[in-house]
């Protein structure tokens, strides 16, 4: 029946998106010839223009569906949906730009054809969310709902219900779990225990299911093969959720070594040549653009330091980057000057008696990371990326917190996803790797500039930086 709704649901789907191509098209056409006259306006006549719709509609279909448009929106993200939306439109008008050049026709308005790539994705992206909208609305209440069941009880099977319960919108509903060790009619989260594996068949058989989800535990999986050949027999749509993904990433990085799947255990993106150039290049950039900007605040901090408290303007302090060596990362003193052995002995805490007047101020505004930008521009940091931790704390960390050196594989940061999620300062150290890890895994130089633009509205003014 779901799969029924779905095939119904996309043909609807791609018939709205088809109008609102058009819509948009004849909306640019009328505001070009209306308003917007440029001098390819009124070389070519109307039926020319009304006429290339029967090209552009199809063909933005097609790169919809090329940019995986249809797929079903009960799990992905408004922001994977934008891009995807602001790729296909991209990609179409190159590709009418390309054609229009091969067919020498040069006397098609440009300016349109932009108001209309434009005109587009707003429209789609307000249509689709008001389509989101409307579905969350009727999962919520009940209705356009998938059924499930789980094969395996599992952390991946908790965390599963977990996020099935946290996300009532997605429109999943966990019937029961099969599992051999479990006592029938247990519950998780209201969730019960079936019966044992080999009851898969019969509940196959007397229930309308709509997918199955295989969450075995490690110690289970040589029972793996003989499930999905159950569930395949049924011809139910099945998935496997692993019990490893503490070990493995999110976005697992596999390889085809001759038809033998390879999972590498972890991706790391900045391990790409290109992708390295780009944020260095980045970083470099930002670092000079910063540097001037802020040289008024350094000067005049530089100035109030000098003033209020004896002792060098610029505190160096070791700390670990990238790939395990150490460097001397760069801020304004912001504390009495100390002997090297006390310094080393602990975090600042709060109303620590170390901290001066104007480094109270300095610290809680953050200005006294600015001499970090220095660090950026020779290489030993980036603008984004991990905070580094001093060499004791680092081999303190390594032994008690799993996978803590990961974040070393790529350059420190001066901000990161971890601090503009608030995890600063005399907080959690595991859940400020946890994000560590995510930015690590997931890095895009889109992400790098929204960690930016987020530490301008909550990095910069921090409650536990002391």
């Amino acid at each position: 029946m779901i799969k029924d709704n779905q095939k119904y649901f996309n043909r609807l789907h791609v018939v709205i998106d088809g109008l609102v191509i058009a819509a948009a098209y004849l909306l640019a056409w009328y505001l070009q010839f209306t308003f917007f006259v440029d001098d390819q306006t009124g070389k070519l006549s109307d039926k020319v223009y009304l006429s290339t719709l029967i090209v552009i509609v199809p063909g933005f279909l097609i790169l919809y569906w090329m940019f995986q448009m249809y797929t079903p929106k009960r799990v992905q993200g408004r922001r994977v949906e934008l891009a995807n939306i602001i790729k296909a439109n991209a990609t179409g008008l190159l590709l009418f730009m390309a054609a229009s050049f091969l067919v020498k026709q040069m006397d098609f308005s440009r300016q349109m054809i932009l108001n209309f790539v434009g005109l587009n994705i707003v429209l789609d992206t307000l249509v689709r969310n008001i389509i989101r909208k409307i579905l969350m609305d009727l999962r919520r209440s009940g209705k356009n709902l998938k059924h499930i069941i789980l094969v395996g009880y599992s952390r991946a099977a908790e965390e599963y219900i977990d996020r099935i319960k946290q996300n009532p919108q997605w429109g999943y509903q966990v019937q029961g779990i099969l599992d051999d060790t479990m006592e029938i009619g247990k519950t998780y989260k209201g969730v019960p225990i079936l019966g044992k594996n080999e009851k898969l068949p019969e509940i196959l058989e007397k229930n309308s299911l709509d997918e199955i989800a295989i969450t075995l535990g490690l110690s289970e999986y040589y029972k793996l093969e003989c499930v999905v050949s159950q569930c395949e027999k049924s011809g139910v749509h099945t998935k496997f959720i692993p019990d490893y993904n503490n070990v493995i990433p999110t976005k697992p990085y596999t390889e085809d070594l001759l038809g033998l799947p390879v999972i590498n255990i972890r991706q790391v993106p900045l391990t790409n040549t290109f992708n390295n150039f780009i944020k260095r290049t980045v970083d470099l950039v930002g670092a000079v653009v910063a540097i001037i900007l802020f040289s008024p605040v350094m000067i005049v901090t530089a100035g109030l330091i000098k003033l209020t408290s004896p002792g060098p303007l610029i505190f160096k302090q070791e700390r670990v980057g990238r790939h395990n060596k150490t460097f001397y990362m760069y801020k304004f003193r912001s504390m009495e000057v100390q002997k090297e052995q006390d310094e080393q002995k602990a975090w600042t805490v709060k109303n620590d008696p170390r901290v001066t007047g104007i480094g109270k101020f300095i610290r809680k505004t953050s200005i006294d990371e600015l001499p970090q930008l220095f660090n950026v521009l020779k290489g030993e940091m980036s603008l984004v990326g991990p905070r580094p931790e001093r060499p004791q704390f680092v081999e303190k960390f390594r032994e008690e917190i799993p996978r803590y050196m990961i974040k070393h594989q790529v350059r420190p940061g001066m901000t990161g996803w971890a601090q503009v999620n608030g995890y600063r300062g005399d907080t959690s150290i595991r859940k400020r790797i946890e994000y560590d890890l995510y930015y690590i895994e997931n890095w895009t130089i889109g992400l790098d500039i929204k960690i930016l633009i987020l530490t301008i509205f909550r990095g910069f003014v921090n409650k536990n930086a002391y």
